[in-house]
């Protein structure tokens, strides 16, 4: 028996259960991993919510790290007592143990702990995805940031300043826009006190921005479009105010020609050697300095309601986790 969070319904926080659970062994191509930290994520208030609806009864959570406890057949690449992390995994990773697919877990370096993996993989692999990958960032290119303090914030915030992009950051508050500016973002907006489309064209002197990151959603969306240069990028990934409108394409042709993308993560990590880059790009930057991974609040499993609460009413900021 291990002890795991299940929904039985989609709603509010209150609908996560820690419960006992029995866990299969580890079928073909599968490990058993015991988990010492586990990742909480936007996404994961989405599943629980019904916005992406999960079969039910459903476990929920799409990272964790922790030690290798069994292998299923066919298993060559990982051994029993590797520290490891994965993303995707079961979708079940709000559990103190929980069998994935071998071929999604990642070897964690010596220098990277088992809380800095848990809150860094998946944010850092959609850092990575968002401004390698389909930003295709360059020294000298400005990029406009929302949620620039959260935990995808803070890491995008770090690793543009290492690719020498200038980054254009909103925040909720004074202390918030702090936190950002010491991760790297250039400049800094507080969006409840001023309009970030003026201040958007102003820092860059009307010439707009190459790229939009948004997690925001509704609240944001039709601005933020705004702000783009001619034949600009709008990368939409998050939802935390509500999905942004419908939009016609004869609007992004008056705006300047503008392109819009809703990538997910697991598009761009599907593939095990494309999941394999990815990782070492980001250990690579954690290894160097480059990206300080900020796990600023630790709860515990059987709190996992308090965890989703925090995150819905924009009270945490950098990286959560929870704790079996």
């Amino acid at each position: 028996m291990t002890r795991a969070i299940r929904l039985e319904e989609h709603g509010g926080p209150e609908v996560l259960r820690l419960v006992d659970v029995d866990l299969p062994q580890p079928g073909e191509g599968e490990a058993l991993v015991r988990h010492t930290a586990i990742g909480v994520n936007y996404i994961d208030i989405y599943h629980r919510s019904g916005l992406y609806p999960k079969p039910l009864p459903a476990g929920l959570g799409v990272e964790a790290a922790g030690v290798v406890e069994a292998l299923g057949p066919g298993v060559a690449d990982v051994a029993v007592g590797a520290r490891v992390a994965y993303v995707g995994g079961s979708g079940a990773s709000y559990a103190e143990a929980a069998v994935v697919p071998a071929g999604q877990l990642i070897a964690l370096p010596d220098s990277v702990t088992d809380e800095t993996a848990a809150g860094m993989m998946l944010k850092g692999l959609t850092v990575e995805m968002l401004l390698e990958r389909i930003g295709k960032l360059r020294r000298g290119d400005t990029i406009l940031l929302h949620a620039a303090s959260g935990g995808v914030g803070l890491i995008a915030c770090a690793w543009a300043r290492h690719l020498g992009v200038t980054t254009i950051g909103t925040a909720g508050s004074a202390a918030k826009a702090e936190l950002a500016a010491a991760a790297g973002c250039t400049h800094t907006i507080l969006y409840r006190e001023e309009s970030f489309v003026e201040r958007v064209r102003e820092i860059t002197a009307g010439a707009g921005v190459k790229v939009v990151y948004d997690s925001v959603g509704k609240d944001v969306f039709e601005e933020s479009l705004d702000c783009l240069e001619p034949r600009g990028l709008m990368a939409t990934f998050g939802n935390a105010s509500g999905q942004p409108p419908a939009i016609a394409p004869a609007v992004l042709a008056a705006k300047g020609s503008l392109f819009v993308t809703r990538p997910t993560l697991f598009s761009y990590i599907a593939d095990p050697d494309e999941l394999r880059l990815a990782a070492a790009r980001l250990f690579e930057l954690v290894e160097g300095g480059i990206l300080p991974i900020d796990v600023r609040h630790r709860y515990a499993l059987a709190h996992a309601a308090q965890a989703h609460q925090d995150l819905e009413a924009r009270r945490t900021s950098g990286s959560i986790i929870l704790v079996p």
